[in-house]
Formats: C-alpha cells, sequence, structure tokens
C-alpha cells in the first residue's frame, strides 16, 4: 500500500510537513497573552506563497488551546461588521451565561430575540454587549482576516475596533497581507492606527530545517536533501511543491525532469499572478538579474537607468518580497527559478 503524500499544494492548509515560523508565532502570541499587551493587533507581510496563512493558523490552533481565548475568522470579502457580530455570537453559543436566553442573530439582518420578543440591533450593539461580558469573564477574543484588502469594509471595521479598544475590550487583531494591499491600508488616512501596528514580513525558510525535513520524509542523504532545499532557496510554498514532486517521482523521474514539474507548479499557482501584478519597468528589472547575484551598475548599464532611478525599483521590488541585496552594489533574486520562468514570460 503506497504512503500517503506529506506534502500540500493547497494554500492555506497546515501541510503534515512544514517547516513552522516559531520565532514569529512565539512573539506574537507571547505579546497577545501578557498582561497588558504592548499591542493588540499584528501584521503578517509576505508575497503570494510564503506562508503567511500557515503561520497565522498555527497562531489559532495554539491560542485556542488555551481556555480564555475564543477565535473568530472574518472575511475580508465580507461586511467585516455583521460578519464578526455573527460569527462572534455563534462563537460564544457554548458560554450559556454570556448569551441571554433567546438570544439569535438573523441573517438578512440583525435582531435580538429576547423570551419571544424581538428587538432591532445593529452589529455593533451587539459586539459591544458581548465583549463587555466577555471581558468581566477575562475572556479574549482574536480576529483573524486573511489577506487583507483596503476598502470602505476594512475603514468602518478599523474605526470601530479602535473603539473597541478605547473601551478596553480584550480584542485582538490578526491580519495577513500583500505588501502593496497592506502598504494602501496602513497609508490610509481614516487606518492610522495600522501605521503603528506591528508587522512580520516572513523571510525565507531555514535552508538547514528544510534539508532536515527532506531527509527524513526521503531517507535520503544529506548531499541530495541539501540539493533540494536549496532548490527552493526557503520559499515556503516551493518547499512544499518540490516535496510533493519528489515524493511522487523520485523513483520514476530524473531530477531534471522533477525540475521541469516543479516549474510547472511554481507558474500555475504563485509566479503568473506575481508577474501579472508588476509594471513594465518593474519586469525590466527583474529580467536584468540573473539566477545569481548581480552588479547593481551592470543593470543600470543595461537598462539605461542612473542609480537613483534604479534605487526605486529596487526598493519595490524588495518590498514586495522579489529581491534582496546580499551585499553593497549587488541584487539578487529571491523566488527560486524566477529568472528562467520570468524570461519565458516575457517572450509571449
Amino acid at each position: 500500500m503506497s504512503k500517503d503524500n506529506p506534502f500540500s499544494l493547497t494554500f492555506g492548509k497546515s501541510p503534515n510537513e512544514l517547516v513552522s515560523r516559531y520565532e514569529y508565532a512565539e512573539e506574537i502570541i507571547k505579546t497577545f497573552n501578557s498582561q497588558i499587551p504592548a499591542s493588540q493587533a499584528y501584521l503578517i507581510e509576505g508575497i503570494r506563497g510564503s506562508g503567511k496563512t500557515v503561520l497565522m493558523t498555527l497562531i489559532e490552533k495554539e491560542l485556542q488551546k488555551e481556555k480564555d481565548w475564543i477565535v473568530v475568522d472574518l472575511n475580508s470579502t465580507q461586511d467585516l461588521l455583521a460578519d464578526f457580530a455573527m460569527r462572534l455570537v455563534d462563537a460564544c453559543k457554548e458560554f450559556t451565561d454570556i448569551l441571554k436566553k433567546g438570544f439569535n442573530v438573523s441573517i438578512a439582518g440583525f435582531g435580538l430575540g429576547i423570551n419571544g420578543e424581538n428587538q432591532s440591533r445593529n452589529s455593533v450593539s451587539i459586539i459591544n454587549e458581548i465583549l463587555e461580558k466577555l471581558k468581566k469573564k477575562n475572556k479574549r477574543v482574536l480576529i483573524t482576516i486573511d489577506e487583507v484588502m483596503n476598502g470602505n469594509n476594512m475603514r468602518n471595521f478599523a474605526s470601530e475596533f479602535q473603539i473597541f479598544l478605547r473601551k478596553d475590550f480584550p480584542v485582538f487583531l490578526l491580519m495577513t497581507g500583500l505588501y502593496e494591499n497592506i502598504y494602501t491600508i496602513q497609508n490610509d488616512p481614516a487606518l492610522t492606527f495600522l501605521l503603528r501596528t506591528p508587522k512580520n514580513n516572513l523571510e525565507p525558510l531555514s535552508l538547514l530545517q528544510i534539508s532536515k525535513q527532506y531527509q527524513k520524509v526521503f531517507k535520503c542523504d544529506t548531499e541530495m536533501a541539501n540539493k533540494l532545499a536549496k532548490t527552493t532557496k526557503g520559499y515556503a510554498f516551493a518547499f512544499q511543491a518540490l516535496g510533493f514532486l519528489y515524493f511522487d517521482y523520485k523513483d520514476s523521474l530524473s531530477f531534471s525532469d522533477i525540475i521541469f514539474k516543479f516549474d510547472d507548479l511554481l507558474d500555475d499557482f504563485v509566479y503568473r499572478k506575481i508577474w501579472q501584478g508588476l509594471s513594465e519597468q518593474d519586469r525590466n528589472v527583474v529580467l536584468a538579474i540573473t539566477d545569481s547575484k548581480t552588479k547593481v551598475s551592470e543593470i543600470c548599464t543595461k537598462l539605461n537607468m542612473t542609480n537613483a532611478t534604479f534605487s526605486k525599483y529596487k526598493e519595490r521590488l524588495i518590498n514586495r518580497g522579489l529581491i534582496q541585496s546580499p551585499q553593497h552594489g549587488y541584487v539578487e533574486l529571491i523566488l527560486p527559478r524566477f529568472a528562467e520562468i520570468s524570461h519565458f514570460y516575457s517572450q509571449m
């Protein structure tokens, strides 16, 4: 009987094999659990496939193990306040002394039913009443929003969240998002408190830990495990994708054929969307960078660009998680095989 593949290509789902980012998780959990938290909100920023949702899920699960925590997941495409009210009511149903008898929330609109009598209540009123009771019982509420986007939903929710904080309610907010979306949110005049919110920008996974995971799963030697790990460049989705393919094809295909399939997965799941989100000049800069570290002077010469102009694109691509500067005067691509795949895109 064949063994199930322990790696996963499903975004957001915690795979059986993963390299956990315990340092990030521990920092957020410790802050949220503090008697006087330094912050009641955190942002997790990273490129597509960097493991933002997996990290958020890890934090959720750890806090759910504690009896004083309630976790509420919100959908950024919905009315966040209405969604919060409904999900908060649902999460509190196990606490019979928090919700009044007959308390219910309708889907079409909010209504509070008490002993058969319906009273019109809006979402904020319901949230305030429940949070007040949770505060008295020393309960804390973690609100999570995955892949947050700017807009009226976020503005309205953030405005009320600030009021919740002023009332000293035990609410905590954890959001994930792409650099460009979080940048827009933090620079929205209506969301200034998020500008001061701590932000974790996810860096590549440890190659040493990836190598150890591969060696454990595949029972291969250190040389092969290191080769696989280096191929991923520490990119979380690449760790899963290459592991998934090597698990299925290590006995039937050559390594080069596996890499061919690896490129297909990177293209289908992530890289095409990343490429489409780049400006024409961003793409030109990416194409001028080789698969190893490249001199900035060579890129400027190739693109007929001044150092000052290049610096603007360099900063933007670094913030997006596409390039890094390993030493002064050099840049390199962070994502594995992005150079090869982006050159293919440029020819289409």
